[in-house]
Formats: structure tokens, C-alpha cells, sequence
């Protein structure tokens, strides 16, 4: 199995020390140039000096996506704007999105990492990449695109959706690598079946890269029975990089994490104390080669252990075993996140209905789906074709401005949703 840099072969204790001078770098970085990092510092007592181990990186304050929230749009960057060359965003909570800032180095990096994870799942300059993430504010697109370059593959920027125009372009294109979610992927193998073409014999993917939601090891064989592919799994989030924290090699013994870019903890997200290797709790990233966000000790809210034995494929690269939940609300919808409190900050800002609702969340075919039932106030307003009409395209415009994605609305009569007495379950997950 290829590997793409040397880096990937290090001894552990030559990645400690790379990690250990990386982070000393960083933090300096963070406490001369950051206000909001040099004040959460100076409140928990510690300053860069004060590290003098990896180990020593625990006694730092945690960062969360509401440190983000809080200093929208740029109180955590670490450099001035004219540095910035590339700027994303990903959704947040009140519609104000969590912004992230690349500087011309920082791209570079991602590159570097993408083209890792690339390698690993088998890709190279003989292949071909058809992109099903959609382009725009969203890091996964482009991210992939630029380390799928550096390794050498032919990219089709194709973008989400016009599902049959996708398999038109595989057929035509002759591609070799599927890049996006793993239900969507799903949804194409469908799709191509239905219009009478067989994904595994009249087409020519060999790979799949995939990401942006979690998946099980039954998605993974049933998106190789279906494709005739080999599928690898990675991971990454827009707060850390995006895609390039992790990824899959073809041994299939979790996510090799990019050590030398990022550094790795498993806390216990009720007591936030640092749990011993092979421990299944919260993932914490600190990335200590980003300039322009370098954000220390990110909580991702992500669940799953780590492996620092050295891997079948020569990589000695710490692992990440697969996702196996979250330690907050967030649902990931097609490679989106969505807050319930997203919707409902929505839903009781409009007139005409009321503060009782449910949120379904289902599988339509191989797509996620969200369906909302909602009370509406008064129940002559059912008897009433326009003002309803008036009101779903209200209510339909509304959270696709603030999701980034569609969901369908059923109005309801009044006093008709389940009650509660206890705390009110507004999310049933229907997809398992």
C-alpha cells in the first residue's frame, strides 16, 4: 500500500517531538496575537512557558464552538485579514455562521493532508474524482479538490445534486473515485439502477471516498456490493481544517490522524479529565500547524477512542476508531450540521403557530430527511388553502436560510402534538 509521506512512518517518540515543538509554537502564536486566548489563559493560570510536556497540554482551557460564537466572525483569528487568502464558514446555532480563515500556508497544509488521506484510500494521478459535495461555504468541496490535485487525479467539481446528470458525467468521464457522503452515494448506486445502468459493470469506480456524516461498517459493505468499490471512511471538521484531520487507510483499523499537524486527546466529557489510550470518550483536536485559526484543545463533541500501535499498512500514525455518537444534540443531515435550536429559534419566530413541535428524522431511500410537524395556533387556519400555502413557504424559506437545507413541514391542528411532563422530546431519530 502506497504511502504518500514520510511522515506517516515516524517513530513515536519522533512524533512527539514534532508535536511538542509544533504546540510550543502555536501556543505562543495564540497568546501574542489572540486577545481572547491571552485572557482564558491568563484566567486558568497558565501561560506557553507553563508547557513543558505534551502531557502538560491538559492543564490548557478547552475551546468550544460558543468560544467561536462568541468572537464571531474573527475574535479567535490569530493573524490580521489582509493574510487571509480563503475564508469557509459552517452553520451555527442562532444563523450567525462559525467562520474559518486560511492563510497561504494554511492552504498548502490542507493539501498536504488531503493528499494523504487520498492516498491511503488507493487514489492516484491515474484516477479520475467526481466531487458530490457541494461548493460554497462548506470546506469539504474544496478542501478535497486541492489535495486530490496534489496527488496528481483529474477532479470533477460536479457539486450536490442532479442526481442523473451525476451518472451521466461517471459514465461519460470514466470516473474512478466517488467523493462525498456515503447515503448519497447510496442514492447514485440507486439512481443508476433505475435508469438501467449497472453501477458495477457500466461504470468505473474503484474507489469511494467518503465523509461529512458517520456510517457503519453494514453502509460500508453495502456501498461495495453496490458500486464494487473499495470505500474508506475520513474525518474532519471546518473549526480544525476540514476534511484532512483523519482518514481511512485499506487495512481498515480506523482513522490515521495526521499527527504532525494535529495533536489528539480522549477526555471524559463529564469530568473534561484526559482518560488513558484505548478509552472511549470525546475527541479533542488541537491543530498546531494553522496560522490564521489555531484552536486549542477543541472539543468536536465526537465520541471514539484512539490506537497508537502500528498499523498493517506501515503507518504508525496514532488511529481514531469510527464515530460512535456525540456528546450534544447536533444532527448531521447529509453532511450538514443542524441544532434542534436552530429550528426552533424558526418556528417560534413566526406568527401563526405555536411553540409546540416534533422533529422527525428519517431515511428516504438512501437520504437523510427532515420532517417537522408543527401546531399551528388556530385551527380555522387549516381551512384556509392560502393562508396556509403562505404560511409553509414562510416557515420552508426561513429554515433553508438558516440549515442550508430543505425540510419538510406538516401543519398541524392545535393541542394535537404529544405533551410532555418531563423534558420535551422535540427529536426522534428514525434512521437506525
Amino acid at each position: 500500500m502506497k504511502i504518500w509521506s514520510d511522515k506517516e512512518k515516524l517513530s513515536r517518540e519522533e512524533i512527539r517531538k514534532i508535536q511538542f515543538k509544533r504546540l510550543k509554537k502555536t501556543l505562543n502564536h495564540v497568546y501574542e496575537n489572540v486577545p481572547y486566548y491571552h485572557e482564558k489563559f491568563t484566567a486558568a493560570g497558565v501561560k506557553p512557558v507553563d508547557i513543558r510536556t505534551l502531557e502538560d497540554l491538559r492543564l490548557l482551557p478547552l475551546t468550544t464552538k460558543e468560544d467561536l460564537r462568541q468572537t464571531y466572525p474573527f475574535g479567535l483569528f490569530a493573524v490580521p485579514k489582509n493574510k487571509i487568502v480563503r475564508y469557509h464558514a459552517s452553520s451555527g446555532t442562532t444563523g450567525k455562521p462559525t467562520v474559518v480563515g486560511y492563510t497561504k500556508n494554511d492552504l498548502k497544509v490542507w493539501r498536504e493532508v488531503i493528499a494523504r488521506i487520498a492516498t491511503m484510500g488507493g487514489v492516484t494521478n491515474q484516477d479520475t474524482a467526481q466531487i458530490t459535495f457541494g461548493f460554497g461555504l462548506f470546506t469539504g468541496a474544496f478542501g478535497l479538490q486541492q489535495g486530490l490535485e496534489k496527488v496528481g487525479a483529474g477532479v470533477i467539481p460536479m457539486s450536490s445534486g442532479n442526481t442523473q446528470k451525476q451518472i451521466m458525467i461517471m459514465q461519460d468521464f470514466q470516473t474512478t473515485t466517488l467523493i462525498g457522503t456515503p447515503s448519497y452515494a447510496l442514492h447514485l448506486a440507486e439512481t443508476a439502477t433505475e435508469m438501467g445502468i449497472d453501477p458495477k459493470t457500466e461504470l468505473f469506480l474503484k474507489y469511494g471516498l467518503f465523509g461529512g456524516e458517520g456510517s457503519t461498517e453494514e453502509m460500508r459493505a453495502k456501498l461495495n456490493e453496490a458500486w464494487g468499490i473499495i470505500s474508506t471512511e475520513n474525518y474532519g471538521m471546518s473549526e480544525l481544517i476540514g476534511p484532512g484531520v483523519s482518514g481511512e487507510c485499506q487495512a481498515f483499523k480506523g482513522m490515521h490522524i495526521n499527527e504532525d499537524h494535529f495533536i489528539a486527546e480522549i477526555i471524559d466529557p463529564n469530568t473534561l479529565e484526559v482518560l488513558p489510550e484505548g478509552s472511549v470518550g470525546e475527541l479533542i483536536i488541537t491543530p498546531i500547524t494553522k496560522e490564521a485559526l489555531p484552536l486549542i484543545r477543541y472539543r468536536t463533541k465526537d465520541i471514539t477512542k484512539l490506537d497508537t500501535t502500528p498499523c498493517d499498512c506501515g503507518r504508525t500514525t496514532a488511529r481514531m476508531a469510527k464515530i460512535t455518537g456525540r456528546t450534544d444534540d447536533m444532527l448531521i443531515i447529509g453532511g450538514v450540521n443542524v441544532f434542534p435550536s436552530q429550528i426552533e429559534g424558526v418556528l417560534l419566530g413566526i406568527k401563526g403557530i405555536g411553540s409546540n413541535y416534533q422533529i422527525r428524522v428519517m431515511k428516504k431511500g438512501y437520504l437523510d430527511r427532515i420532517e417537522i410537524d408543527v401546531e399551528v395556533i388556530n385551527q380555522d387556519l387549516l381551512l384556509s388553502v392560502t393562508l396556509l400555502d403562505q404560511l409553509y413557504k414562510e416557515i420552508e424559506s426561513k429554515l433553508h436560510t438558516i440549515l442550508g437545507i430543505h425540510a419538510g413541514i406538516h401543519l398541524v391542528e392545535p393541542k394535537s402534538l404529544a405533551r410532555s411532563e418531563g423534558k420535551a422530546k422535540r427529536v426522534i431519530d428514525m434512521r437506525s
